[in-house]
């Protein structure tokens, strides 16, 4: 009788503790719904956000790779600061409602959500196992648009100049008045899918996950590759307008528009990726190097 009745306790404790963050994840599901088909009906149609999905994806399989680090962490649930947490990231989601098309805060308010309720169903440790996974979350979050603006414009300005000098260095006829190229007798105007803003999300993304996932034990390395990253993207996007201009030069503005001018979008992320790991390789190299210096010098 005692080894059923301590069967049933353990059985019934088990459950309980099971049930609740199930009933948590539910309810954040549910929740969040209307959020998920406002981000698929907008942000997540578009280049810059549409990566949406795949950091959702990835951040899934974040936390599957951090199983044995949530299996190995202690239960022990911090409710006060928990509820503080989640009641903040409810008043945003709240009020985000209100006021519609603020999908940046609707989506935003997530993440004080999913906090607060770890807090209170698990604890710190927990959390601290979660850490990445859960920041790595935040580039799911759509950019708000008066920020992609002022970084847009200062980037099609700058991608423009730096075209335009090269090619009149080389005997072109070309010149530049803002965002709007004139080369012979046509006029180009740089637009914001050309500034490389919709890649700079997208392959900052990719980059944090590539460095947590293969480079996260050498400091340095990381740290240089995230340092990379914007210059890469932009470095990629001049090829691609530095491209476009001239085919548009010898085969008319209409050659470079539609597919053509989604081809080399694909092209431009293609070769950041390609840029980025060879400048990994680079670093490789010079690390792989650095320590045969070494090795000899201790050596001798």
């Amino acid at each position: 009788m005692t080894d059923i009745h301590i069967r049933r306790t353990l059985g019934t404790g088990l459950s309980a503790s099971v049930l609740g963050p199930v009933l948590m994840g539910v309810a954040i599901l549910g929740a969040y719904i209307p959020t998920i088909r406002g981000l698929i009906n907008g942000p997540w149609q578009t280049e810059q956000e549409g990566h949406g999905p795949l950091i959702i994806a990835a951040t899934l399989w974040l936390v599957w790779q951090a199983r044995e680090r949530l299996m190995r962490a202690k239960i022990a649930p911090a409710p006060v600061m928990g509820w503080a947490i989640l009641t903040v990231g409810l008043v945003l989601l709240y009020l985000s409602r209100l006021q519609q098309g603020l999908l940046t805060v609707e989506m935003g308010s997530i993440l004080p959500v999913i906090v607060g309720s770890i807090l209170i169903c698990a604890g710190w440790p927990t959390l601290r196992a979660l850490a990445f996974p859960l920041t790595f979350l935040v580039f799911a979050v759509p950019m708000p648009d008066w920020l992609v603006d002022a970084m847009t414009v200062p980037l099609k300005v700058f991608i423009s100049d730096t075209v335009t000098r090269v090619l009149y260095a080389v005997g072109f006829p070309i010149a530049q008045n803002g965002v709007m190229i004139m080369i012979g007798s046509y006029q180009l105007l740089v637009k914001d899918a050309c500034s490389g803003m919709n890649s700079i999300f997208a392959l900052s993304a990719i980059g944090v996950f590539y460095v947590y996932a293969f480079r996260w034990k050498d400091k340095l390395r990381s740290f240089l590759l995230l340092l990379a990253i914007i210059p890469i993207t932009i470095l990629a996007n001049f090829f691609r307008v530095f491209a476009l201009v001239l085919m548009a030069y010898y085969g008319g503005p209409d050659l470079i528009e539609g597919i053509v001018h989604d081809l080399t979008g694909i092209s431009l992320f293609v070769l950041a990726l390609l840029l980025l790991f060879a400048f990994d390789g680079l670093l490789g190299g010079i690390g792989s190097i650095a320590m045969r210096f070494r090795r000899k010098s201790a050596a001798a």
